[in-house]
């Protein structure tokens, strides 16, 4: 499966901004995603993710209260709503999925085996 994020953009601190991942050869309705952000010079981290299978989503802590994952599973898309934005959250965002199968979600980088390009988010200030 090939999954590609989009949404990316420039926006002032405070505001919001909604990325979308949709996936090619497969859709995503079945497989957990997770979101994950990977600033300059730093490691990528996990944002949060969601499950296919029910369940609450799950968010790091430095974005739970501001940011939002959704699934519509008709279509096949994941959404990540992103509100109070920092100058701290620009980074370039990336979707990624775990096999087919598995329904949890994992916080670490190597359970996602599908992973999109990546789209960039600045917050200026």
């Amino acid at each position: 499966v090939q999954l590609q994020a989009s949404g990316g953009g420039l926006v002032q601190a405070g505001g919001s901004l909604r990325l979308s991942c949709a996936a090619s050869g497969r859709t995503l309705s079945r497989l957990v995603v997770g979101w994950f952000r990977q600033a300059p010079g730093k490691a990528r981290e996990f944002v949060g993710g969601i499950s296919w299978s029910g369940g609450s989503p799950a968010y790091a802590d430095f974005v739970k209260g501001r940011f939002i994952i959704s699934r519509d599973n008709n279509e096949g898309t994941v959404y990540l709503q992103m509100n109070s934005l920092k100058p701290e959250d620009t980074a370039v965002y990336y979707c990624a999925a775990r096999g087919g199968g598995i329904t949890v979600i994992s916080r670490a980088r190597n359970a996602y085996v599908a992973w999109g390009q990546g789209t960039q988010v600045t917050v200026s200030s």
